[in-house]
């Protein structure tokens, strides 16, 4: 499987990396990303580092030709590129819509459209990351970072009903995960903080392998669901990782 992973510098895209580069049901990895991609860290038994090729972009709403031509081909995408919703309080709110919902879009529309020559029998899988708050009901605005959880909503379903207006051609899902935990990566104030705003907000937790685990799965296996939540998103990743180890 050729697998595109949009936004693999981030937190997430590290650990998609990490994992996808030692996973037997990939066999081409194009990062996707405005730098290029480094080279993952702590790397599984089996790891093959010439699956991976990594691609700059510096404009997400024009793709050049040459970022097109590594496109083509994929049999699925995971889209991560985002500003989160801590980060959110910190740029121009038209700028925070670009990334989440105009990247998006943009970057569906291209590569659905992309020659995919022997796998296009099947349909393209897009997998999109969102998060657990993100509201899909403007009438269900949350109190909290509420016009941020109704653009990542409204992004959620345009995703949602771009593959079902696809004709079979695109496959999507949403994954919505809480609060992401990577054990030994957090401060002690950091933990602390994240337990206060679970509390208050009611926000579930999964672990960062899992998240990773749980794509990686749904884009090689098959989507189970349009929408992932953090409890399916636990339950998948933990059994895929369970099966690496076997096979590792």
């Amino acid at each position: 499987m050729k697998l595109i992973v949009a936004g693999a510098t981030g937190f997430v895209g590290k650990e998609l990396i990490r994992q996808a580069v030692s996973h037997p049901g990939v066999t081409s990895i194009v990062s996707l990303a405005r730098r290029a991609t480094p080279v993952p860290q702590d790397m599984a038994p089996g790891a093959d580092l010439s699956k991976l090729k990594s691609v700059v972009c510096d404009n997400f709403e024009d793709y050049p030709e040459s970022v097109k031509k590594e496109l083509s081909g994929a049999d699925a995408c995971i889209w991560l590129i985002a500003v989160t919703p801590s980060k959110s309080w910190t740029i121009p709110w038209e700028q925070a819509r670009k990334v989440c919902y105009d990247y998006t879009v943009k970057g569906l529309e291209t590569i659905a459209q992309l020659p995919r020559d022997s796998c296009a029998a099947r349909p393209l899988r897009f997998i999109y990351t969102s998060g657990a708050k993100a509201e899909r009901d403007p009438s269900k605005k949350p109190w909290l970072l509420g016009d941020y959880s109704l653009m990542r909503g409204e992004a959620e379903s345009i995703v949602l009903n771009y593959a079902k207006e696809s004709k079979g051609a695109v496959e999507a899902a949403v994954a919505k995960p809480g609060l992401i935990d990577a054990p030994g990566k957090m401060s002690m104030a950091m933990n602390a903080l994240a337990t206060i705003g679970r509390s208050i907000i009611g926000i579930p937790k999964v672990d960062l392998s899992e998240v990773a685990a749980t794509l990686i799965d749904q884009a090689i296996n098959g989507i189970e669901k349009d929408t992932l939540l953090n409890d399916d998103l636990v339950r998948i990743g933990q059994k895929a990782l369970a099966e690496q180890q076997k096979i590792q």
